[in-house]
């Protein structure tokens, strides 16, 4: 669910201005609707009260977008490792599932299909079992 500038500075106890001000320095971003309406995430204001408390600790508005840009690019490097590691995770579940299957001499050849990650993964998870 989306939230027009009103609710927004509402639910952030902030006023319309300051979220156009915020909005127009690219510190919120906003969506359009086809009537002009604009509509905030409600991640908005958590990254309301985040500038806020940035400029009561001192810091102008372009020190915030730094560490609001520093802070996105770390959220984004997070998704992608999870990404990767649902992926890795797949690809160990689908060997798991064909080892099952195998015999001793098919598993040389499911090997060399495994990526060197997934082939640490799961070595790592025969340690933690074995242990």
């Amino acid at each position: 669910m989306k939230l027009k500038i009103g609710e927004l500075a509402e639910k952030a106890n902030v006023t319309r201005r300051t979220i156009d001000y915020y909005t127009n320095l690219g510190l919120l971003q906003a969506e359009r609707s086809p009537s002009n309406y604009r509509y905030y995430d409600y991640s908005a204001i958590e990254r309301l009260h985040f500038i806020e408390k940035c400029k009561n600790e001192g810091m102008s508005l372009e020190d915030v977008k730094k560490k609001l840009n520093e802070r996105d690019a770390e959220e984004i490097d997070v998704l992608k490792l999870r990404l990767k590691i649902k992926g890795l995770e797949k690809e160990v579940s689908d060997v798991v599932a064909q080892l099952d299957k195998k015999n001793h001499n098919e598993l040389k050849s499911i090997k060399k299909n495994i990526s060197n990650e997934s082939l640490s993964l799961i070595q790592a998870l025969l340690l933690l079992i074995n242990d």
